[in-house]
């Protein structure tokens, strides 16, 4: 064989033996976005008005709404607790955290907080580091298991009447902070349940937006947890 065709074979190698590990860095990160949910269920919810259900009856708040389900699925919730409040950043929910001296046992946890942070004028870089953060701590609190782990995209407040002129401005911030909360979840291989498509129906159909004219209705709620079921292995 000419020193060409060594050449050639061995850059044919190199190349294959690269395709191969990025599969299998593919392959292994898909497997550590699973999410499964565990019978005798600990749920720690933790967010902001999205997820503490404003303008909405509590048993129709997103969190109340999977754990019926669940339990109509034969999964027993020894406990739901949540940890939000309507106006919360990053900051403000970690403080709470802090605050509420939390166990590591719950084997369930979700994280959806950053719109008060746009909101609000902080921007996607200071953000970035403070939701890697709180997600570190939400997969601590979940015994490091990052199956027990999900966090759920934020909502695009645009498409309700309280938004709608500044839509296409909203939108834009909304896709920067969802694109960090998403791939820092994908790095730490924690699934990500993307809703803000649904919440981008608000205007269309005005019985998925609250009273407020701001917040989701209990109705876009059943959406987003039927998608998080649909990503979801009840072992």
């Amino acid at each position: 064989m000419s020193s060409k065709h060594m050449r050639l074979r061995n850059c044919y190698l190199i190349m294959k033996k690269g395709i191969l590990l990025i599969l299998f860095y593919v392959s292994f990160s898909a497997m550590g976005q699973e999410l499964v949910i565990q019978k005798n269920l600990r749920f720690l919810a933790l967010g902001d008005s999205y997820t503490i259900g404003e303008s909405v009856l509590p048993d129709e708040r997103w969190p109340e709404q999977l754990k019926a389900i669940l339990q109509k699925k034969g999964i027993h919730t020894e406990q739901l607790r949540i940890i939000a409040t309507t106006g919360w950043r990053t900051d403000d929910l970690k403080n709470a955290m802090d605050a509420a001296n939390l166990s590591p046992d719950y084997n369930l946890v979700s994280l959806l907080i950053g719109v008060n942070n746009y909101y609000q004028g902080k921007s996607v870089e200071s953000y970035a580091p403070e939701f890697e953060k709180l997600l570190n701590t939400a997969i601590a609190l979940a015994g490091g298991n990052t199956e027990n782990v999900f966090v759920v995209s934020i909502p695009d407040y645009g498409y309700t009447p309280f938004g709608k002129n500044k839509q296409a401005e909203i939108s834009k911030g909304i896709d920067a902070f969802n694109e960090a909360n998403e791939r820092i979840s994908k790095k730490l291989g924690v699934k990500y349940i993307y809703i803000t498509d649904i919440s981008r129906r608000g205007l269309d159909e005005p019985n998925l937006v609250a009273n407020d004219e701001l917040h989701p209705s209990g109705k876009m709620y059943a959406a987003w947890v039927n998608r998080i079921m649909a990503s979801a292995k009840i072992n």
